[in-house]
């Protein structure tokens, strides 16, 4: 299993008491404006912006600033930003890829951000396509363990199309090539079983083994990338042990 979804699952453990609760939620509500000027303000005609809602609910963000990012987004409210998708590209210690997806108003701003958030903990700027070829875009959604079974999980979502489900430790991880995300979510709704979360991620075909002081570097420079407003995801091709996840803990 990738070390990238041990981290995912470790920074999703941690968002709920974490100080930066705050950023959590403008991502969250940035993420709902871009997927209603995207595909329209109707959740149920609109499958990305209904998988943006409910993940911003099940972070318990407030209901009144999810349907305002909504109006928002749909033009039916004045205000939001003209948001721009940016992907930069790089690598972090012990080499391993980076990919940086940024939703921001202001371009320079994002790429200063990231330069320095790199350098600064010990990566570097790479040139697009050099690490992005390293990813797969595949749909991903995170069921919470609670009473279900990882065969429950499976039984569910194999004849929607989804290509492997992995145990995660508190939860399970069901991968799908994109086009079929929608169908796996829904197939797991029509089962009863609740998901935490269906997003797209990059995720890795070549892994990079870390021990456990290059983990730590790793996770720093991770850290450091996420801590800025025009982030919204970074995603990296390591590889942690769980005896060095434990220790890292």
């Amino acid at each position: 299993m990738s070390g990238h979804s041990k981290w995912a699952t470790t920074k999703h453990k941690k968002a709920a008491i974490d100080a930066k609760r705050g950023k959590l939620f403008a991502k969250l509500i940035k993420n709902i404006e871009v997927a209603a000027r995207t595909g329209g303000g109707d959740p149920d005609g609109n499958p990305t912006l209904y998988d943006a809602v409910q993940k911003a609910r099940k972070n318990s963000v407030p209901l009144d600033n999810i349907e305002r990012a909504r109006k928002r987004g749909a033009g039916e409210e004045a205000g939001g930003a003209e948001w721009q998708n940016i992907t930069y590209e790089g690598y972090g210690p012990g080499g391993v890829a980076v990919l940086v997806e940024c939703l921001t108003d202001n371009r320079n701003r994002a790429a200063s951000e990231v330069r320095t958030a790199m350098t600064r903990n010990g990566g570097s700027m790479a040139d697009p396509g050099s690490v992005s070829y390293l990813f797969n875009r595949k749909g991903v959604v995170i069921v919470r363990k609670d009473d279900t079974t990882e065969d429950e999980v499976m039984m569910a979502v194999l004849d929607a199309g989804a290509e492997e489900v992995n145990d995660l430790g508190e939860s399970f991880e069901v991968v799908a090539d994109t086009g079929d995300l929608v169908t796996v979510r829904t197939a797991l709704q029509e089962a009863g079983i609740d998901y935490e979360s269906a997003d797209v991620h990059w995720l890795p075909s070549v892994t990079v083994p870390l021990d456990e002081d290059s983990a730590k570097k790793v996770f720093r420079l991770l850290e450091a990338l996420e801590d800025s407003d025009d982030v919204q995801d970074v995603f990296a091709n390591f590889d942690v042990s769980d005896d060095v996840m434990a220790k890292i803990d």
